[in-house]
């Protein structure tokens, strides 16, 4: 299997993935209540975007234990993200199928972290 060179942190699937659920969560929370502003419309749309952003820094780090850093800490929002789609479900601001497609994208975000975290440590092992 031939490997492509990445040019940059854009070229990688998983932070493409992760922009895809930052705009996600942008359009939903739109729906919110206006009370929820500053609560979990605001906590939401944080979440998301530390995710790719978090990607994107640990991708630039010089050193490999600093990439899988911010890989840990972007799979941490991630699950504090779709904890708090359950939280608009439960609260009844979010319908089941947008809350179906955010639980979705979140797991399908969530494997491909957890592959690329395993890669880089296998990969650290043998270099």
């Amino acid at each position: 299997m031939s490997r492509v060179a990445l040019k940059s942190y854009r070229d990688l699937e998983v932070w493409q993935i992760a922009m895809e659920l930052v705009v996600l969560v942008y359009e939903v929370t739109k729906m919110f209540p206006d009370t929820e502003r500053f609560g979990l419309t605001s906590q939401m749309r944080r979440g998301a975007v530390s995710i790719p952003s978090n990607i994107a820094e640990g991708y630039g780090r010089t050193h490999r234990p600093e990439y899988l850093r911010h890989l840990s800490i972007a799979n941490g929002s991630l699950l504090e993200l779709e904890t708090q789609f359950d939280i608009a479900v439960r609260l009844s601001m979010l319908d089941e199928p947008d809350a179906k497609i955010g639980f979705e994208l979140c797991e399908r975000l969530g494997r491909m972290l957890r592959r690329l975290m395993v890669s880089l440590k296998e990969n650290a092992r043998t270099a």
